[in-house]
């Protein structure tokens, strides 16, 4: 072996054994649990005699000439370099378990939103149907609503139908014999939807009230009707009770009569006397309808629980002699309440007669848009409780003639406070 392959053998080792050094102190400080492969000697150049000891090495304080070498392989290692490239590998593989972390919550999330997205399309199709829905009854009501005679009031156009939670409407019983509205309130009722106490109250007028009218001299409520019709009343009302009315609904004898037809009758309790005074009443209706005189009578025995139907329920509730006006308007109040239970039933059953029968023979001034809110919470008919009361109380008034006419005068501050109660919930 000449001094060049010698030259060049001590130089590989050297590198091996540098790069071995190298790398068993980057073991030891990253932490590495794992043990280091132990060095192996290096092999024993060939052509040395066995047994011949390895010279010792050191430094070479002199240039490697590359040129000893035709491919010589230049080695550097910069430990700090080493350190930063092991830090920066550490840190990529955070990042790296941080994304699959991320993507592991994603597809989760993915997962648990498939549910709802099929639940946000089936209740994107009900909303779709409830739309339809809703346009169908908007134009079944307009229909029904076309159907009725509307006569609104000028001064009330732009008035409320809602007064602190409570829609009032007054409910006039005409006595008119043919389709108009020309005659007398035979009944005046409030009816009032509260949301306040969540009941429907029903409050029967006394039409031989004494009461201010306004623009005329005192005299009988009913009295307001035959000078300004609704209009006036209402503003009657409203002035010596100081409750809010606005709204008002005019039945004639052939609405009522047709509308108990409509639901099948009602049940009611009636003493002899009434039956007596039912057939009489029923002279008149059946003349004015052509028919004859003792048409629809009741057997002239009856008493207790009696089936009445239209014509005989109006009849029951216009006697005004047993009991008088006090008697005529309970009678009235009981009709009608018989009749609001068993509506939602006969809407379902027989819409078309309770359309037919009952709505022709209205008049109103309901705009069509508040006929069609009304229409929308009548379910309120079943859900509120249902109460009935009557103007003036028991108590709160005395006999009078005035003018030459048997009156009723009234405490009407007694009254105001009962009304103010039993509609608004006040204390």
């Amino acid at each position: 072996m000449n001094n060049n392959e010698n030259e060049m053998e001590r130089i590989r080792l050297g590198l091996e054994e540098f790069l071995y050094e190298t790398e068993k102190k980057e073991v030891d400080v990253i932490g590495a649990k794992k043990k280091a492969p132990e060095h192996r000697p290096a092999r024993r150049p060939e052509g040395r005699p066995e047994g011949e000891r390895r010279p010792v090495r050191r430094p070479v304080q002199r240039e490697i000439q590359t040129d000893l070498a035709p491919n010589p392989d230049s080695v550097e290692v910069d430990r700090r370099q080493v350190k930063r490239d092991l830090k920066e590998a550490k840190k990529l593989v955070k990042e790296q378990q941080k994304v699959r972390k991320l993507r592991a919550k994603a597809n989760a999330l993915k997962s648990a939103n498939e549910e709802p997205k099929k639940k946000g399309k089936g209740f994107k199709i009900f909303i779709v149907l409830l739309c339809i829905l809703a346009v169908a009854w908007c134009f079944g009501m307009t229909k029904v609503y076309e159907k009725m005679r509307y006569a609104p009031i000028e001064s009330l156009e732009s008035a409320p139908l809602k007064d602190n939670g409570v829609v009032n409407i007054l409910l006039i019983g005409s006595d008119s014999r043919d389709e108009t509205d020309e005659g007398r309130s035979d009944a005046m009722i409030l009816m009032s939807i509260s949301n306040k106490t969540h009941t429907i109250q029903m409050t029967s007028f006394l039409r031989d009230m004494y009461v201010d009218i306004p623009g005329h001299d005192g005299n009988r409520l009913n009295a307001a009707y035959a000078f300004g019709g609704p209009e006036l009343l209402m503003a009657t009302i409203k002035q010596n009770f100081d409750i809010e009315v606005n709204r008002y609904v005019v039945v004639n004898f052939k609405a009522f009569a047709n509308l108990v037809d409509a639901v099948g009758g009602v049940k009611l309790e009636l003493s002899n006397d009434e039956v007596q005074w039912v057939n009489a009443y029923l002279n008149e209706y059946n003349l004015l309808q052509g028919l004859p005189i003792d048409n629809d009578y009741l057997d002239a025995s009856l008493s207790g629980e009696i089936d009445l139907d239209g014509p005989q329920a109006l009849a029951y509730s216009r006697n005004r002699y047993i009991g008088t006006d006090f008697g005529r308007t309970e009678r009235q109040r009981k009709v009608l309440s018989a009749v609001i239970k068993k509506l939602p039933k006969g809407i379902l059953t027989n819409p078309k007669g309770i359309i037919d029968g009952l709505f022709p023979n209205l008049t109103t001034n309901l705009s069509r848009g508040e006929f069609i809110y009304l229409s929308t919470v009548g379910w309120k008919m079943v859900a509120y409780d249902m109460e009935q009361n009557m103007i003036p109380l028991q108590g709160t008034y005395s006999d009078a003639n005035i003018r030459g006419m048997a009156v009723l005068q009234v405490d009407f501050e007694a009254n105001k406070k009962v009304l103010k109660e039993k509609i608004y919930g006040e204390k």
